[in-house]
């Protein structure tokens, strides 16, 4: 058998544990189980990877790295911040109903990485990740337009990224069409009265929102 390099077998291990996590749940990806996959011994999944968290963490990177891709692909020439916003929006949200796999996979690798500390810091990579790109998206809309933005892009990113996670959790767990898209109108919507400061802020005292409510 033709000898193949770690770099020529990184991608083909990554695509391996994504079809099979993807089928069978994060439980079921075993190195042994990833190596059967792709029909090579487990010994080569860690001499590629080194551990199967090394693994893990390389299969968060290559999912959001997808998705992003696909979204700053959708970003339209010569229109306005609200319709670029929008079509970004809508794009993303095509990806959850086209992969709803890859959502799933990603959500419950989040889950698996919050009980994993060697998984931690991939985990507020990732997020801090899709935060910068979310906010360089809506920066470069609003330079484009000549839109002043009245929050912070990164404020303006985590407030839809809040809304577009709670989204994606519902449509995995209970879909349901008609209500999704007035739920995404709504977000965007949202999203742009607060980039152009016609949201009003409630104020919410902090000692409500910091406090310790299990002393209640």
């Amino acid at each position: 058998m033709a000898h193949v390099s770690a770099a020529e077998r990184r991608p083909q291990l990554i695509k391996a544990a994504i079809d099979l996590m993807a089928r069978e749940g994060v439980a079921a990806g075993s190195t042994r189980a990833i190596a059967a996959e792709l029909g090579v011994a487990q010994a080569t999944v860690h001499y590629t990877f080194g551990t199967k968290e090394d693994l893990y963490r390389a299969v968060i990177q290559h999912l959001t790295q997808e998705m992003e891709n696909q979204v700053r692909q959708a970003a339209p020439d010569g229109a306005g911040f609200e319709e670029t916003v929008g079509v970004l929006a809508s794009a993303l949200w095509r990806t959850v109903r086209n992969q709803p796999k890859s959502y799933q996979l990603l959500t419950e690798l989040t889950m698996f990485a919050l009980r994993s500390p060697h998984l931690r810091e991939a985990l507020e990579t990732h997020n801090l990740g899709v935060l910068s790109v979310t906010s360089e998206l809506v920066t470069d809309a609003a330079d484009r337009a000549g839109q002043q933005l009245a929050q912070p892009a990164r404020t303006i990113a985590r407030f839809f990224l809040a809304g577009f996670d709670g989204l994606v959790l519902q449509h995995l767990t209970h879909p349901d069409d008609e209500a999704e898209l007035s739920c995404l109108q709504a977000l965007i919507s949202s999203t742009l009265a607060l980039a152009g400061g016609r949201m009003e802020m409630v104020a919410v005292p902090r000692d409500l929102v910091e406090g310790d409510l299990s002393s209640g």
